[in-house]
């Protein structure tokens, strides 16, 4: 029942973390790319792990403002979600191309995208080391915010009634999964 796996596609293996959009904005222009990449590192005070490649656009704009957001999007963005992280906001604004409805940041004034069912405004920590050779950036979370009818309580509420708020997880080519069934372990004794 084993096979194989090319070592190019062995991170999809443990990669079940939410994508994500990240949104930026510096010296008056902004920007939104999707990222596969990101985790938590620390509770107290929240911060987030999150992978930038060099090569696009949104890597400037981060590195000259030392901010981003984090928007999780849901299931019924998944298009959305595949078109953003297709092309490069060095050749077009996503936003207008897209008809990407926004509101600033409570915080930083970042622009976050409607629709998502959280967001997570966050100071970038310099890491010169990390960002360089692993395009891996930390930031510090310095708001946040979800949607009720699917995170309360600081639990994820997820259900037939609400699939299409449920968060996406990048299998690879546009190929996204959703949470199906959700099951709760019993405590131990």
């Amino acid at each position: 029942m084993r096979t194989p796996v090319a070592l190019v596609h062995a991170n999809r293996l443990i990669n079940h973390g939410p994508t994500v959009l990240v949104t930026s904005a510096h010296a008056g222009r902004r920007n939104v790319m999707a990222a596969a990449w990101s985790m938590p590192v620390e509770f107290t005070p929240p911060r987030i792990a999150v992978v930038i490649d060099k090569s696009t656009f949104s890597r400037g704009m981060i590195g000259a403002s030392g901010t981003l957001a984090l928007n999780i999007p849901c299931a019924a963005q998944a298009d959305l979600t595949y078109a953003v992280g297709s092309a490069s906001g060095r050749d077009e604004d996503k936003f207008a191309r897209h008809a990407i409805e926004t509101f600033a940041g409570p915080e930083l004034g970042l622009p976050l995208v409607a629709g998502c069912i959280a967001w997570l405004e966050c100071r970038v920590i310099p890491e010169p080391h990390t960002e360089a050779a692993y395009d891996t950036f930390f930031v510090e979370v310095v708001s946040a915010q979800a949607d009720a009818r699917v995170f309360s309580a600081g639990r994820w509420h997820f259900d037939d009634t609400n699939r299409d708020l449920h968060t996406l997880h990048h299998l690879g080519g546009g190929v996204f999964a959703v949470p199906s069934r959700v099951i709760s372990a019993t405590p131990p004794d």
